[in-house]
């Protein structure tokens, strides 16, 4: 079952020597595991991108367009872009879309060509503007199609800006004790003369976090993690 940030409040109450609210607030404390949240979720994002990845089909780009549309609000990062139509004998086989500075000479070679027919060709795309949770970021492409045609789109979204103490915590890999260090440390800024958060829970933090990012490690152990070397069948 998950964990709720009012279930971590509550242990992070214990930490503070208060089972009730007199001195924290509820909404201070949440904000304060809601701020740890987000910390925690940079840094899985950054290293563990996968763990929060988002399949769009809606996405498309339409003929003499530079500019795919649809984009969803929350798009935090591009991981993969492809036409759905990419079947040996579909529309669009053979066409790949390749990321590329829009200022490479790539770009700036594919903008200044001919609309191509979207079959068995390269598409440059850019991201471009800040992306949510500000709004939808542009992706530009280039060159243009003549043809309109429809995309996959596989994203990070941007973590929810409505979390609460109900909210399930949205971080991977039993972040419970991570947390209730973060909460604690900041929590205890209000008792310390200097204001700042409590350098031993920050320390405590730190440890848990770098414990969380290498237990979340490789998802799939399908495939051996050692392979042949390139000449072991000739030793």
């Amino acid at each position: 079952m998950a964990t709720t940030l009012s279930q971590i409040e509550t242990l992070a109450r214990l930490r503070l020597d208060e089972a009730t609210p007199r001195f924290w607030s509820s909404d201070e404390l949440v904000g304060i595991i809601v701020a740890g949240v987000k910390d925690l979720w940079r840094d899985v994002v950054n290293l563990k991108q996968e763990h929060f990845l988002t399949i769009n089909e809606s996405v498309t780009v339409a003929e003499d367009t530079e500019i795919l549309g649809g984009l969803p609000n929350d798009l935090y990062k591009v991981y993969l872009i492809e036409p759905i139509s990419n079947g040996q004998n579909e529309a669009n086989a053979g066409l790949v879309f390749k990321p590329a500075d829009y200022n490479s000479p790539a770009f700036q070679s594919a903008r200044a060509s001919e609309n191509i027919d979207p079959l068995d060709a390269t598409i440059y795309y850019a991201v471009i503007s800040a992306g949510g949770p500000v709004g939808a970021p542009y992706i530009y492409i280039a060159p243009k199609t003549t043809d309109d045609l429809l995309v996959r789109l596989v994203y990070v979204p941007t973590l929810s800006s409505s979390l609460a103490g109900a909210s399930d915590v949205p971080i991977p890999g039993d972040c419970d004790n991570a947390l209730v260090a973060w909460t604690v440390a900041y929590a205890r800024a209000k008792e310390r003369g200097d204001r700042s958060p409590d350098p031993a829970w920050l320390a405590t933090y730190k440890g848990e976090k770098d414990r969380i990012l290498m237990g979340l490690g490789v998802r799939n152990l399908q495939e051996p993690e050692y392979v042949p070397a390139v000449f072991e069948a000739y030793s």
